[in-house]
């Protein structure tokens, strides 16, 4: 691992570059006060905004905004006004806070300047210091800058701050910099020269010290609240605790957290706070120096678990590579290597849902010690008065329903009179499904189906140079793709032998048996109803109604035509079968009238299916299960047993 901490030494002046608002240079200031031990601090701040600043500082780790009017005669706007954000991440805060606690004089070097320009530079991503070292990300900043001529207020700035470290350097041996690495290599070399003092303001009028409101909180710092809130933890035990009297998060942290359900709930502020603190021990046990992509990681581990307590559904392994993969391809086609708030929450709407990105979003904008309540007066500020811009998200998460109906439904909801009523339901023998649900399970058997023969016919079709016939048409991708040859392709179609017969539709192959331990097989009822074998959760587990209970599928099979499959589950030829999965796979290739069957999964079956499979000329068509609707997964995953068809009359008052 490189070097990551490198000062820029002249004179008694050992000098830190940073890049504004950045928390890896935070970092290295408190490394550099390490090594470096200085008598004095001087940071790149006008004098003019030293009480206010020192005022905010103290303030930490609550967030101070500091605003002051511009004049307008000196170039700006009527009643422009400036903002200072003063937040836990800034190396230039970190380092006057250092400063404060360890009582060494600080010294705000720069001019008061009204009309200084907006610089948008575009800069490398402060995370490869992580892995190169500043000495070798300044000395690139450096080559790739050497022809931008300084502007005249920068000019004027650095000849101001030189001459100020001069005066400095009089009175102390060791002095540590920190200041803006455009500015450092200039100000370095007019250190050495005679200078003047600089004609500056020496006075401003109207500067306010504000407590930012927790909503803008969440919107315009320059790290989000999540990243400053890990960092603001790992600081030491300097930090102090959010608002709660006691241990405040510590004491909370071993406390149950369950958003609903269980033995204890926390309120939702507690579970995020939780949350952070996690996260913080966490890293903290993983190195020194905190790492941009491992809190990333454990932000969206956090999120995970909230999603999953909210919506009783996990992230799926796919879901989670997809999600970093989108999220660095986002990162990379705006030149940087880590992914801002915006590109993670895009992210995580579009490779798991609006819920996961919403618990996300609330997860990553939380900063626990922020308060409206404040003895100072509290702002709020918009993006577009902060920044001068944003950028929307909009999330349109499924409202959580308790227990699957809404408040005013759940009142509603038929009850038990007395305990066991509903066990008296279980008098007929016989059992039999719910019909709407068997028709949502055909008609998507048949969307599968198709999409099967789909696939086939993808994989049958060729693509050739036009010579004498144009076949099924012009295959415009390739044409376009192959235009510096100046020829045209096209495509031929195959057609397809033999379709669909069977489909095996496996949500979790539990080769245990321990989720899943219920196994039946159906017959249809009608000729447009397919036989069906299942294994799904134990229905006694949730009893919802007289003689109705609630189900999911693990997996199931589907076969046409009706009435001809006999019990899987007791059937000696699938003994070789390692999981009910397995054993679905093989009644479908025996019972399959066609030559295709479709098998979907998380994964595709072992080798030797295929074997089993080209032995009795099928073939099986995989297909992913992270390719379908998670959505429209979860509609047809639940499943509802009824003890005999007199329930169905009376089922759509008991099933949601």
């Amino acid at each position: 691992m490189p070097k990551r901490l490198f000062l820029e030494q002249f004179g008694p002046v050992h000098a830190l570059p940073i890049l504004h608002y950045r928390m890896e240079f935070a970092q290295l200031v408190r490394m550099a006060f390490e090594k470096v031990r200085p008598q004095a601090v001087a940071v790149e701040l006008p004098a003019t905004l030293q009480t206010p600043f020192l005022r905010a500082i103290e303030r930490l780790p609550h967030i101070s905004v500091i605003s002051y009017r511009i004049d307008p005669r000196r170039g700006a706007v009527e009643g422009e006004t400036a903002y200072l954000l003063v937040e836990p991440a800034d190396p230039l805060v970190e380092a006057a806070r250092l400063a404060l606690e360890r009582g060494i004089p600080i010294h705000f070097i720069d001019v008061d300047m009204d009309s200084y320009p907006r610089h948008l530079d575009r800069l490398p991503d402060s995370y490869s210091i992580c892995r190169i070292g500043l000495q070798a990300y300044y000395c690139e900043y450096l080559t790739s800058c050497v022809d931008q001529p300084p502007s005249r207020e920068d000019q004027r700035r650095e000849r101001g701050m030189a001459f100020r470290l001069t005066e400095l350097a009089k009175q102390h041996e060791r002095i540590l910099l920190v200041c803006g690495m455009a500015h450092l290599e200039r100000i370095k070399q007019l250190f050495f020269t005679p200078l003047a003092a600089p004609l500056e303001r020496i006075r401003r009028e109207g500067i306010s010290v504000w407590n930012l409101h927790p909503d803008s909180c969440r919107e315009i710092l320059a790290e989000f609240p999540f990243l400053s809130a890990v960092y603001e933890h790992r600081r030491g035990p300097l930090a102090e605790e959010p608002r709660e009297s006691g241990s405040g998060l510590r004491k909370r942290f071993h406390a149950l957290e369950l958003i609903n359900g269980g033995r204890q709930e926390l309120p939702e502020e507690q579970l995020l706070d939780n949350a952070i603190l996690r996260s913080a021990r966490q890293l903290g046990r993983e190195g020194i120096f905190p790492d941009r992509q491992r809190i990333i990681y454990r932000l969206f581990c956090e999120a995970s678990r909230h999603y999953r307590q909210e919506t009783g559904e996990s992230v799926a392994l796919w879901q989670k590579r997809a999600f970093f993969r989108f999220s660095r391809n986002q990162a990379l086609a705006s030149g940087m290597l880590m992914p801002d708030l915006f590109q993670l929450l895009s992210a995580g709407r579009g490779c798991v849902d609006d819920n996961f990105a919403y618990a996300l979003c609330r997860l990553a904008t939380r900063y626990p010690w922020q308060s409206e309540t404040s003895d100072l007066a509290t702002i709020r500020i918009s993006p577009e008065e902060f920044w001068g811009g944003m950028r929307r998200i909009r999330f349109r998460p499924r409202q959580k329903r308790r227990k699957g109906l809404s408040a005013f439904g759940f009142l509603k909801r038929k009850r038990e009179r007395r305990p066991g009523e509903w066990l008296e339901g279980f008098d007929d023998p016989s059992i039999c499904s719910y019909p709407p649900e068997d028709l949502a399970i055909e008609a998507y058997g048949t969307f599968l189906k198709r999409k099967g023969c789909l696939q086939l016919s993808e994989e049958l079709s060729r693509c050739e140079k036009f010579s004498s016939s144009l076949l099924d048409g012009i295959d415009l991708r390739e044409t376009m793709r192959n235009m510096h040859e100046g020829s045209i392709y096209v495509r031929e179609q195959q057609r397809l032998k033999g379709g669909v017969g069977s489909l095996v539709v496996v949500f979790d192959e539990d080769r245990r048996a321990e989720r899943h331990p219920y196994r039946m097989t159906w017959l249809g009822e009608h000729d447009q109803e397919s036989d069906m074998a299942f294994y799904a959760s134990d229905p006694a587990e949730n009893v919802v109604g007289p003689g109705i209970c609630r189900c999911e599928y693990g997996g199931f099979m589907l076969s046409y035509p009706p009435r001809r499959m006999f019990d899987v589950w007791h059937d000696p030829d699938y003994r070789m079968a390692a999981s009910a999965a397995e054993v679905l796979l093989m009644a479908a290739l025996d019972y399959s009238l066609e030559k295709h069957v479709v098998y979907v999964a998380a994964r595709p079956p072992r080798s030797i299916f295929k074997q089993m499979a080209a032995r009795t000329d099928r073939k099986i068509v995989f297909i992913p299960l992270g390719s379908l609707s998670p959505l429209k997964l979860k509609q047809i995953r639940i499943l509802h047993i009824l003890a005999g068809k007199d329930k169905r009359a009376i089922a759509r008052d008991y099933i949601w």
